[in-house]
């Protein structure tokens, strides 16, 4: 038997040592997940002192050292958490972020009781599902590429029992039966610069290239190839609200400007930073 609040205060100082900065919540979630209990189970066991059991001490050391080893949490959780929801996700699939959860707010803000709304690029699928929980009245649609993010979307669909239409397919081509009558297009594309290597190790080492790199050196062919698309599938006033690294919030903007698009701007994060660009289709 182990020392429950020994243990995990060691576990803590490791993450920290190897630059993790929520080490101490990151350490508590992969105890949780080692021991299969939930956080208000564990908070109760540090309190009543109890001992961790050998063989969960030892599942608990190694995703400690995994996680030293900068392997993302959800990777060894194989769950990460987007709105109100608890998604799977894991090798082969972008991660989904805490700031790209704005983006559901912005698309309902402008889709209709009824209404229609795509999402390109979807990965696992975290945006149309949230859209579909929060607004089950809507019709949406949603795009993925890669043959693994597919399968994550497709599971992760299956398991919440959220009705939406997934299909594997090219962003820049996709639901041609759709041209001319969805009201909102949300997206998160691939953006960032192609010699611009994100510094995290988890971004960098783990998340699936394709998922990150925009094709071009300001990063915008693939966003402004999806904004193309999205333009045939809106209707005229429908919007088109999709996610950039912060170094785009005035590039991209004036790119779908000039692209035909009207009324385009930038929308900031919840940290403020530059994050979503918002352009309409002409009426």
């Amino acid at each position: 038997m182990n020392d429950l609040r020994a243990t995990l205060r060691a576990a803590s100082d490791r993450l920290r040592h190897s630059g993790i900065h929520s080490a101490d919540a990151e350490a508590h979630q992969l105890l949780e997940h080692a021991w299969g209990r939930s956080g208000e189970q564990v908070r109760r066991a540090v309190l009543m002192g109890e001992e961790l059991p050998d063989d969960v001490g030892d599942r608990f050391d190694v995703l400690v050292d995994e996680r030293a080893r900068r392997v993302p949490l959800q990777h060894l959780t194989g769950r990460a958490h987007f709105r109100h929801l608890e998604l799977e996700v894991g090798p082969g699939v972008f991660v989904p972020r805490p700031e790209t959860e704005l983006i559901v707010d912005l698309g309902l803000a402008h889709v209709p009781q009824g209404g229609t709304l795509v999402d390109l690029c979807t990965g696992a699928a975290p945006i149309p599902l949230a859209v579909k929980q929060e607004r089950p009245d809507l019709r949406v649609h949603a795009v993925e590429l890669t043959e693994h993010a597919f399968a994550w979307a497709t599971r992760n669909a299956q398991r919440l029992g959220l009705d939406i239409d997934l299909v594997s397919a090219p962003a820049q081509d996709a639901f041609p039966e759709l041209t001319g009558v969805v009201d909102v297009v949300l997206s998160n594309p691939p953006y960032i610069p192609d010699a611009m290597v994100p510094v995290d190790p988890e971004v960098r080492d783990h998340d699936p290239a394709e998922a990150l790199y925009g094709g071009s050196a300001d990063g915008l062919r693939i966003p402004l190839e999806v904004a193309a698309r999205a333009f045939e599938l809106l209707r005229p006033g429908g919007v088109l609200i999709m996610e950039h690294a912060e170094t785009q919030g005035d590039s991209l903007p004036a790119a779908l400007a000039r692209a035909g698009w009207v009324d385009a701007r930038d929308e900031p994060d919840l940290t403020g930073r530059p994050r979503f660009a918002v352009a309409f289709r002409p009426r």
